[in-house]
């Protein structure tokens, strides 16, 4: 519990720091049970271990305060500092592990009237953390630039992917948000001071993929590239040895792909494809630099593949995008509602190179979705859902056969930990921030991301 004391009285602290809040004019405050508990709840739902653990109306914030700037986020952090009451960062809510279930009640800060970009002389873009990755993108290409990397929820805000996301769209060439995508941010602390922190460079590493608890983002300073001439491109296979084999070599190109995304035919059937998809063949798609088309067009041909369709629209990326990373998970689930699915984040070469050793790692029938990194492939495991225990039973096999791992099944931050630690102890001492996301040992089922390298 936190520091206010019981649930009571952490519900009389928080409607009283409301109150405070908008006294100061620091943010709209919303009280409505039922948006209470839409706020409080992410897409989590996709786990059917979360489903059970986390379901909406279970943890629910006692108010939901939304600032429009990142002075009044700090107004508000002091204002609840002061009142031992916590606070729970939120975007979108396109999340899929928890990260923004407000365990202990308190302050659910609504951060997308956040939502100022610009881009800078240097090519950068500034971004508030409520802007949404779909504008943001629009706003770069608009002055001839290429954010580096948007999640495959394209609407989800900026905020919410730096502290809960990790890898999408880019990350072929890109790496993870990580990986100096974030150039500069401006943090603030729960720490009592209603500041605002300037961080750049290495220390910014604990404040990114750390689900708020180390501070919260409030602006953030973007890498991008020149923009490019991107296509969606869609081909098809008839065995998965076929597709991975030219999956694989997808990273010689002479510009990396931007996104190359492979299911088996099981998943094909509920995809949101524009074009139609024979769902008895493995599909390939792939957005790719517009001058690396004919060479990529060569690679399907040559590994007995058909391309299907070169779409130009750069709309048309964006809707490849869709389909990418659990997405495709999410649509076969919802096409079997009576036939419960979970997945597991996986990386390695066995994917490629022994995916029957992959499958073998949970009872049948197991289906792989398939993603590419700059260090080779990445996927989504899908299987019959029958327990957490069984799910959990998985994970030391897969280690055993080559794979790192990923579990979408729990809340806990899992990268820097030891960091994260030693930075939240300054930033926020009494435990305030996004309470319960933060143990010195994560469960067996954590694992650092499947992108990190």
């Amino acid at each position: 519990m936190s520091a206010a004391g019981s649930r009571a009285e952490v519900r009389a602290a928080a409607r009283a720091a409301a109150a405070e809040i908008a006294r100061l004019g620091a943010g709209a405050v919303e009280t409505d049970p039922a948006a209470l508990v839409k706020l409080s709840s992410d897409w989590s739902r996709m786990s059917p271990v979360l489903s059970e653990k986390v379901p909406p109306g279970r943890y629910v914030a006692d108010v939901a305060v939304r600032p429009r700037t990142g002075d009044d986020v700090a107004a508000i952090l002091a204002v609840a500092f002061a009142a031992g009451v916590p606070v729970t960062p939120r975007g979108a809510g396109t999340g899929n592990y928890g990260q923004a279930t407000p365990f202990d009640g308190g302050i659910l800060l609504d951060l997308r009237g956040l939502d100022t970009v610009r881009v800078n002389d240097a090519g950068t873009v500034t971004v508030g953390a409520g802007a949404r990755l779909t504008t943001i993108d629009r706003v770069g290409r608009a002055a001839g630039r290429d954010i580096w990397l948007f999640p495959s929820t394209k609407h989800s805000t900026a905020g919410g992917f730096l502290g809960g996301g990790s890898v999408g769209t880019g990350t072929i060439e890109h790496g993870t948000t990580t990986d100096g995508f974030v150039t500069a941010a401006t943090v603030v602390p729960m720490d009592g001071s209603g500041r605002t922190v300037p961080v750049s460079g290495a220390a910014l590493e604990p404040y990114v993929h750390a689900y708020g608890v180390t501070g919260i983002v409030v602006e953030a300073e973007l890498a991008t590239d020149d923009r490019r001439e991107w296509v969606a491109l869609y081909a098809a296979f008839d065995s998965y040895r076929a597709v991975t084999d030219v999956h694989r070599q997808l990273l010689d190109l002479p510009v990396r792909p931007r996104l190359a995304s492979a299911d088996e035919p099981a998943l094909v059937p509920t995809l949101t494809t524009p074009v139609a998809l024979d769902p008895e063949r493995h599909s390939l798609r792939v957005i790719a630099e517009a001058s690396t088309v004919a060479a990529l067009t060569a690679l399907v041909r040559t590994g007995g593949g058909d391309v299907v369709a070169v779409l130009a629209d750069y709309a048309e990326t964006d809707r490849l995008s869709g389909m990418s990373y659990n997405h495709p998970v999410w649509f076969l689930q919802r096409a079997r509602p009576r036939s419960p699915l979970f997945h597991m984040e996986i990386g390695g070469r066995p994917l490629w190179d022994d995916p029957d050793a992959v499958r073998d790692c949970y009872p049948g029938p197991v289906h792989l979705h398939l993603e590419l990194f700059g260090h080779g492939p990445g996927a989504m495991l899908v299987a019959p859902y029958r327990s957490e225990e069984e799910v959990l039973a998985g994970i030391p096999r897969m280690e055993a056969a080559g794979l790192d791992v990923h579990s979408p099944h729990q809340w806990f931050v899992d990268r820097n930990v030891g960091l994260v630690i030693d930075t939240a102890a300054r930033t926020d001492p009494r435990g305030l921030l996004n309470p319960g996301k933060l143990l010195p040992e994560p469960p067996s089922g954590a694992r650092v991301n499947i992108g990190v390298r």
